[in-house]
């Protein structure tokens, strides 16, 4: 009896267990569904949320080279016309190529057979598209048939091992999904073996997009544990990147090929693609959680939104990628993205929404103040009607990197200034630019082709470089040392302009050397103020025995130490000359300004320069500019200090030891520094940052009045700390 019973228990538990994985499948199976049908909806581009964004995308015409992956998705979303698909038919011949597809050419950044998964995708989208003439099309059914036929038959491998993994499985995959219910059992056999190339694997941005692949071919197989396994990789990966690790940085920036800002290029595709998936996860049970969403909106709005600028992308983060339309396409990338994160990330929203409104004029611009992104060696500082931004390099950090997609960015890093305030100052100058002159930058002239920069190679070998700000106010600095040139660089950042500083240029070279005041777009006259009156020059060379005033359109520059040359010219180069994916008849012509100085042959140390920057300004506020009313106390090689007012300072200390700052105000610091000092009638609060950051701490002295200051370790190494005597 007792056995009788316990077959019977066992029965009932077997059964029960059937059932409950009976429901579950059909449970699993019901959420298979949904996501399939939103990674349709989202690949085929018809998500209604994303109309008002793409309206504005279409007023540009649709990109005929594409490289970049994300400006690839955004020509995605432009109406696919039936002449291009019927020409895709037409010119497809019977072995299933196209004639002008070389499968030999092994380009690294524009691998010609991907061009052929691009015609598949394109054929499986106006055939899955029920609102498209070719839905349900024979004819292009007959021809993805074979079209496919061709690919499986010859398996092109790229030399580039980013096609092989993540490129062609990320199209393919979408082609075979929108195509599945037309495919072959041998079709999908071949498909499945093309996606099996996409292992979950690496880091950062690369193993979210193998992880993606991974998740296509779980929908291709209907394996919920598979689709859970590649969302579970995708959540790995959104959290913090400590120490020397590659993804999101605790200052909101975004790292891929070791420490090195990516915002423009892997970053962008990092956002656009956690946020494609969150998407499609949303509402089911493999939706993110909030402690993640957390995470992808502080790097939103905290990283991301603090770089564009009414619809730009600040060329500081393009990385290697200076393609045609680069910082308009890089911008519509990080909207279309956050605006997909908005749909799911309720809490979050608002904050989503206010970057897309002030990128598309429908509110007034936020995040003001500055900001300085100490792991990427990079400060912003934004404006209601103007921002400026800084990149350098360090010992820790590689400012860029080279290859065919930035073939002349030698010089990218080493202090590049920008400042905007329509954000179109440089829109595709890049053909047009001499990349010795890049704005902001001291460098070697000479007529020799710029060397091409390796991957991870550092571009400065010292150590000090940061910036400390309370918010409004700030230096920033950089001591270059790179190819035998020295010097120590500084940036005050005000309300109102910037202060640019440079001393102790030297070189052991016998070039020239120069520094870039400005070099960009020439959109009206530029305009000298000569004899007490403005006229407008094509070519000046001046001397700073008095302050050399400019003026360009709403920006004025003011050149108060240092000789050099302001000039405009026209200028016709090829986009091949900057990115070998372009034709070398692809010609860009340009109006372009240049000013610079020029600190002659074989500087010896005593080279120096001083000069502000007045974005959104007029002709008048630049010739009324009181130079007097800032005092640059010190600009050597041990030290720079301007004193803004009667009680604010700020100091780069390069050794440690002590600076007279006015009359009865003595400062010191036991080591080298920056630092803010404010006083009033109850004593002084000082901000202080280590930008070697290798120090514990330091003292500092006022008036002989010591104090120690603990500074912030760890991950924030480089970061800001406060000190006060009242």
């Amino acid at each position: 009896m007792k056995n009788i019973k316990g077959q019977v228990s066992t029965l009932i538990r077997y059964s029960l267990l059937l059932l409950f994985a009976g429901i579950t499948s059909f449970a699993h199976a019901d959420e298979i569904a949904v996501i399939r049908e939103k990674y349709i909806q989202s690949v085929l581009y018809v998500n209604p949320f994303e109309e008002p964004l793409k309206k504005l995308l279409l007023k540009n015409p649709r990109e005929a080279v594409l490289g970049d992956q994300m400006i690839v998705e955004l020509m995605e979303r432009y109406p696919m016309k039936e002449s291009h698909i019927d020409n895709l038919i037409n010119t497809l011949q019977s072995d299933g190529s196209w004639k002008d597809l070389d499968f030999n050419n092994q380009h690294n950044s524009g691998w010609p057979p991907k061009n052929h998964a691009s015609r598949i995708l394109d054929m499986a989208k106006v055939y899955a598209n029920p609102a498209h003439a070719f839905y349900k099309s024979e004819r292009v059914a007959a021809a993805l048939h074979n079209a496919l036929g061709y690919w499986f038959k010859i398996k092109p491998v790229a030399n580039n091992w980013w096609y092989n993994e993540i490129g062609i499985p990320k199209i393919m995959g979408a082609a075979f999904v929108l195509f599945e219910d037309q495919l072959t059992p041998e079709e999908k056999t071949e498909a499945i073996r093309l996606m099996d190339k996409a292992k979950i694997g690496m880091t950062a941005q690369n193993k979210v997009w193998l992880a993606g692949n991974v998740l296509v071919k779980g929908l291709l197989l209907n394996d919920f544990e598979l689709i859970r396994k590649a969302r579970n990789a995708i959540n790995e990966e959104i959290k913090l990147a400590y120490t020397n690790k590659e993804g999101i940085k605790v200052d909101h920036s975004f790292h891929q090929h070791g420490p090195q800002q990516q915002y423009g290029n892997y970053g962008a595709a990092y956002l656009a693609t956690i946020s494609f998936w969150a998407y499609i996860l949303g509402d089911t049970s493999l939706a993110l959680d909030q402690d993640r969403y957390k995470i992808m909106s502080d790097l939103a709005n905290e990283g991301f939104r603090r770089i564009l600028w009414k619809n730009n992308m600040d060329v500081n983060c393009l990385g290697r990628q200076f393609y045609v339309n680069v910082q308009r396409h890089k911008a519509a990338s990080i909207l279309l993205s956050v605006n997909a994160l908005a749909q799911v990330d309720r809490t979050n929203r608002s904050a989503y929404q206010a970057i897309v409104d002030e990128n598309t004029g429908q509110s007034a611009v936020g995040a003001l103040g500055q900001y300085h992104f100490w792991k990427s060696d990079m400060t912003v500082h934004r404006r209601p009607q103007w921002m400026a931004s800084v990149k350098m390099a360090s010992n820790r950090s590689i400012g860029t990197e080279g290859g065919t997609e930035n073939v002349k960015g030698y010089y990218a890093a080493d202090g590049a200034t920008y400042t905007y305030v329509d954000g179109k100052e440089y829109e595709n100058i890049f053909p047009c630019w001499d990349w010795r002159k890049v704005p902001g930058v001291t460098c070697y002239q000479s007529d020799k082709v710029l060397p091409v920069l390796k991957w991870l190679e550092k571009q400065n070998i010292a150590s000090f470089v940061g910036n400390v700000n309370d918010g409004s106010i700030g230096i920033t600095a950089m001591d270059i040392s790179r190819d035998g040139l020295s010097g120590r660089k500084a940036w005050v950042f005000t309300p109102d302009y910037v202060l640019c500083l440079g001393a102790a240029i030297a070189t052991d070279s016998s070039y020239q050397v120069t520094t870039s005041v400005e070099q960009a777009l020439l959109k009206d006259d530029l305009m000298y103020f000569n004899r007490g009156k403005w006229e407008k020059t094509t070519q000046v060379e001046f001397t700073a025995q008095n302050p050399q005033r400019f003026f360009h359109r709403n920006t004025g520059y003011i050149i108060l130490d240092g000789k050099g040359k302001a000039f405009t010219e026209q200028r016709t180069y090829s986009w091949y000359e900057i990115m070998t994916l372009y034709p070398k008849d692809m010609l860009q012509t340009e109006d372009v300004f240049s000013i610079y100085i020029d600190h002659g042959m074989r500087p010896s140390g005593q080279a120096s320069y001083q000069y502000v920057l007045l974005p959104a300004t007029s002709k008048k506020q630049v010739q009324n500019f009181d130079t007097h009313s800032f005092k640059v106390i010190s600009n050597t090689r041990t030290s720079q200090a301007v004193q803004l007012d009667k009680n604010t300072f700020l100091l780069a200390l390069y050794e440690e030891g002590e600076i007279s700052l006015a009359k009865g105000m003595q400062f010191s610091s036991s080591k080298p520094g920056l630092f803010i000092l404010k006083t009033d009638q109850t004593g002084w609060e000082v901000w202080a940052c280590d930008p070697t950051q290798k120090e514990d701490s330091l003292t500092i002295t006022v008036n002989q009045t010591l104090k120690e200051i603990k500074l912030p370790d760890g991950e924030y190494k480089g970061t800001i700390a406060r000190a006060n005597h009242h």
